[in-house]
C-alpha cells in the first residue's frame, strides 16, 4: 500500500523516534509546523492502514510503527520495479546511472557494493 507524503513524512519521524506523541512528533519540525489536528488525522489514518497502533497512557496516545522502514523500502522499491522497469533491476539501475550521468568508476563502485551486501547475506 502506498502513502501520501505526507504519511511518508509522519512515518519517517515514527521510524526514527520508535514511538512518540502527537506533541513530540510536532517537535521534529523546524519549519512549517502542520496544526496539532493535522498529525492527530494522519495518525489515525496510519492506525486504519495497519501502519500504526497507540497505547494510552492517562490521556495522552504514544504510537508506534508496526511496520519497518527496510519493509516498507522493500514493498515500494518493488513495486517502482516491477510497475516501471518491467521488473528489471537492471533496467532500473541502468536508467539511474543514465539519468544521474554516473561514470564507469562510480557504476563499478555500486556493483561491488551490491556483491558485497549479497555475500553478506549468503552467510547469515
Amino acid at each position: 500500500m502506498q502513502l501520501t507524503k505526507a504519511e511518508e513524512q509522519i512515518m519517517q519521524i515514527l521510524w526514527s523516534l520508535k514511538e512518540a506523541t502527537v506533541k513530540e512528533i510536532l517537535d521534529t519540525f523546524s519549519e512549517n509546523r502542520p496544526a496539532r489536528t493535522t498529525v492527530a488525522t494522519i495518525l489515525s489514518i496510519l492506525e486504519n492502514k495497519s501502519f500504526v497502533e497507540h497505547h494510552t497512557d492517562g490521556r495522552i496516545n504514544i504510537y508506534r510503527p508496526l511496520i519497518s522502514k527496510e519493509n516498507y523500502s522493500r514493498k515500494q522499491l518493488s513495486g517502482l520495479v516491477n510497475d516501471y522497469f518491467g521488473g528489471s533491476f537492471t533496467s532500473m539501475v541502468s536508467f539511474f546511472a543514465t539519468e544521474n550521468n554516473l561514470d564507469i568508476e562510480e557504476v563499478d563502485q555500486i556493483l561491488k557494493e551490491a556483491r558485497e551486501e549479497l555475500l553478506k547475506q549468503k552467510k547469515q
